[in-house]
């Protein structure tokens, strides 16, 4: 990339990270605006408890990255698991959003190290074991 294109690349990342925490902010003030019945209507609505909805937004909407990293780290295709089973699929995007072992996943997916290591944190271990059994989503 050229320094005619992107002079400061720096500043840019920052200014597009500020934006990102604005938005995310305006996410949450809009979610507390709504009493607590139209809270848990459209938590049921969704199908998911209001607590992990709550917990959802406030995570944000790149809580799951991890997700398609560890299913490519596992040799599982995201799209054809998303195409067979799409339901298990967000329902796994949910646990890994809701996630206290981000650290220590990322730092597996950044090593390489993941498909031996996430038994022991990952919230999606059964699931990811029992499609990997199985030849659904394989590359």
């Amino acid at each position: 990339m050229s320094t005619a294109s992107s002079p400061y690349p720096i500043v840019q990342d920052l200014i597009e990270s500020f934006a990102s925490w604005l938005k995310h902010r305006r996410e949450m003030a809009e979610m507390r605006q709504l009493d607590r019945f139209d809270f848990d209507r459209i938590a049921n609505d969704l199908r998911i408890a209001p607590d992990d909805l709550e917990e959802l937004v406030r995570n944000g909407q790149h809580a799951a990255d991890e997700l398609p990293k560890m299913l490519e780290q596992l040799g599982i295709s995201a799209e054809a698991l998303g195409r067979a089973q799409p339901l298990l699929l967000r329902d796994m995007e949910r646990v890994c959003s809701l996630c206290g072992h981000k650290g220590e996943c990322d730092r597996d997916l950044a090593d390489g190290t993941a498909a031996e290591n996430y038994h022991g944190y990952c919230g999606n271990a059964a699931t990811l074991e029992s499609l990997d059994r199985t030849e659904v989503a394989r590359h």
